[in-house]
């Protein structure tokens, strides 16, 4: 068996002795010199006008926006939690109602029913709301006071939030802008 091997491998190599490569060799030297054919010119390069880009001064999208950094001068100070709370801080702002305003010598202050249906006067400086809101300003008919609440990262800024009195053909509550 092992001599059946052998003579295996033996016929396979010598299949593999000089197969008249010199031929071949020559062959395909006048088939590189002497081409036989048609070849096709290359086509013409195409023009392309060129677009001026008026928008390199705004923003990549591709690059993230920088994120400011709050400076200590611009953080709103921390709600008061030791000041004693007033009645209408238990409400929501949107609960409460400015059904009227009123004058006592110069000092001019709102009156707000609650949803117990107490009736409140309040004056510049007082608390309503459940977001600290302060009233800053008192007008003839609507209540300006500003709102500390809490910002999704976790500190404290501050909004303007208004209490106008209702008009005499709504249905009797408030209108609060922001």
């Amino acid at each position: 068996m092992l001599l059946v091997g052998w003579l295996v491998i033996g016929a396979l190599l010598a299949g593999c002795e000089d197969a008249n490569l010199g031929a071949l060799q020559a062959h395909l030297d006048t088939l590189r010199h002497k081409p036989q054919g048609q070849i096709a010119a290359l086509p013409e390069m195409p023009r392309y006008a060129t677009a001026s880009y008026d928008q390199a001064y705004r923003r990549s999208p591709f690059v993230a926006e920088a994120i400011e950094e709050v400076k200590p001068a611009d953080v709103t100070p921390l709600p008061d939690a030791e000041r004693p709370r007033q009645p209408l801080e238990a409400f929501e702002l949107d609960s409460l109602s400015l059904v009227g305003t009123l004058t006592v010598g110069n000092t001019l202050s709102g009156l707000v029913s609650a949803p117990d249906g107490a009736i409140h006067r309040l004056f510049k400086g007082d608390y309503l709301g459940r977001d600290y809101g302060r009233i800053i300003s008192v007008e003839p008919r609507g209540l300006v006071l500003v709102e500390t609440v809490r910002t999704p990262e976790g500190g404290w800024s501050e909004r303007l939030q208004r209490l106008d009195m209702a008009e005499q053909e709504s249905d009797g509550g408030s209108r609060r802008q922001r």
